[in-house]
C-alpha cells in the first residue's frame, strides 16, 4: 500500500484563516480609534474603495426593496380588508339606523308624541377625578351659577353617568354609577322588568331586586325607569351582562375610561293635581253593611179590617 503523502493543504489554511483574524482584528482596532489622524484615514479608506463596490451592494439594495415593498403591500392589503369590514358594519348599522329613523317618525304621527321642551341639558368639562378607593365621584366646571341642582342627572354623548351630588358656586360633584352609594331605579328592556341598579366599586354594577329573572337576557336594554323622580325615564344606561357565577349585571353605556364633557339634565318636578274631584267623583252616601229586606206591602182590606 503506498503512503499519502504530506498534507500541506491544512497548515496553509490555518495561517490564511490566523492572518484573516488578525487582519480583522486590527481593522476592528482602527476603525474604533478616536484620533483626528486615523478619522482621516478612514475617510480616505471609504472614499477611495466604497465607490468602487457598488455594483457588489446593487443586488442586496434591491432586494431590500422588493422585502420592503412586499411588507408595505401586505399592509395595505390587511388595511384594505379592514375598511372593506368597517364599511360592511357600517351599511347595516346605516340600513338599521334609517329603519329605526322611519319607525319613530311613523310612532309620533300616529301617536301625536309631544316631546317635553323642559329636559334641557348644561354642558360641563370634567375637571379632576375626586374618587378614592371607596368613592367614584367627578368634579364639574358648573354649578349654583350655571343653575344646576342637587340630584339632576348627569349623561355623556352615550348613556347615563352619575347624578349631581353636592353644588357649589362654580362646581359640582358628580356621583358615578359605580359608587357604592348609588342606588337608581331602572326597567330592562324588551321584557319591562323593573329592577334597582347598585354601584359596587367595580366597572359592572348590579342588577338587584328582579321580580322576574328569567324573563331578563345578556344584552337586553337598561333604560332609567323614571320610578321615584330621581331620574328622568328612558335615558339609555347600558346592557345586561352577567358574570362567571350567573349573577347579572350591566355593562355601563357610558364610557367611563375616557369622562371629558358631561351633560346635566336639566329636570323638574312633576305637575301636581290640586283638584281630584273632576277626575274621581265620590262614592253616593248610603248605609254602610247588608242591605235590609224590603217591609212587606198590606193589601187595603187588611187595613180596613
Amino acid at each position: 500500500m503506498a503512503r499519502k503523502g504530506y498534507d500541506f493543504a491544512t497548515p496553509v489554511r490555518r495561517i490564511l484563516i490566523g492572518l484573516l483574524a488578525l487582519f480583522l482584528f486590527a481593522l476592528f482596532l482602527f476603525w474604533r480609534i478616536d484620533s483626528p489622524r486615523a478619522e482621516a484615514m478612514r475617510s480616505e479608506f471609504v472614499d477611495r474603495f466604497v465607490p468602487g463596490f457598488e455594483w457588489a451592494m446593487t443586488p442586496l439594495t434591491q432586494v431590500t426593496r422588493m422585502v420592503s415593498s412586499l411588507q408595505s403591500y401586505a399592509r395595505i392589503y390587511e388595511q384594505n380588508q379592514e375598511l372593506r369590514r368597517e364599511l360592511q358594519k357600517m351599511e347595516a348599522w346605516k340600513e338599521a339606523a334609517v329603519q329605526l329613523e322611519q319607525e319613530n317618525a311613523k310612532l309620533l304621527a300616529q301617536n301625536n308624541v309631544r316631546l317635553d321642551p323642559s329636559l334641557t341639558s348644561i354642558t360641563g368639562q370634567v375637571l379632576t377625578d375626586s374618587g378614592t378607593a371607596f368613592r367614584r365621584s367627578v368634579l364639574l366646571n358648573v354649578g349654583r351659577r350655571d343653575g344646576v341642582v342637587d340630584g339632576w342627572a348627569v349623561m355623556d354623548g352615550l348613556g347615563l353617568v352619575g347624578r349631581i351630588s353636592g353644588v357649589g358656586s362654580q362646581t359640582s360633584r358628580v356621583i358615578l354609577l359605580t359608587d357604592p352609594s348609588s342606588r337608581i331605579p331602572v326597567e330592562i328592556q324588551p321584557s319591562g322588568e323593573d329592577a334597582l341598579l347598585t354601584g359596587d366599586n367595580s366597572t359592572l354594577p348590579t342588577l338587584d331586586f328582579i321580580e322576574r329573572p328569567e324573563n331578563v337576557r345578556p344584552g337586553d336594554r337598561v333604560v332609567s325607569s323614571g320610578d321615584g323622580g330621581v331620574f328622568p325615564p328612558d335615558i339609555l344606561v347600558g346592557q345586561v351582562a352577567q358574570d362567571s357565577e350567573g349573577r347579572l349585571r350591566l355593562r355601563m353605556a357610558a364610557d367611563y375610561s375616557g369622562l371629558e364633557f358631561l351633560r346635566v339634565l336639566r329636570s323638574h318636578p312633576a305637575e301636581r293635581l290640586e283638584d281630584g274631584g273632576a277626575l274621581v267623583l265620590p262614592p253616593e252616601p248610603g248605609l254602610i253593611g247588608p242591605q235590609l229586606p224590603p217591609a212587606p206591602q198590606l193589601r187595603p182590606e187588611t187595613a180596613t179590617e
